[in-house]
């Protein structure tokens, strides 16, 4: 069977590569634009890149803590 593309160890590499990347100049970019925040935490250098990783952390925990109470046996749908 042919390994699918995204679990080649080379393309695993090129993948974290332009992750890296798109931030960089996502952060980079708000060196140029004009922001408009509502509140002051909002004009912080980068707070965006930031709020958005630690909500991604977040919501990771949660997923997790939530995995254990709603946790079945493997065997829960046999018969």
């Amino acid at each position: 069977m042919k390994q699918n593309w995204f679990y080649k160890k080379s393309s695993i590499k090129k993948i974290w590569v332009a992750a890296a990347v798109v931030l960089l100049l996502t952060v980079l970019i708000e060196l140029v634009v004009t922001l408009h925040p509502h509140f002051r935490i909002e004009s912080i250098f980068a707070f965006h890149a930031v709020y958005g990783f630690l909500t991604c952390v977040a919501m990771i925990i949660f997923a997790k803590i939530l995995g254990v109470f709603i946790k079945r046996k493997d065997d829960y749908y046999d018969m």
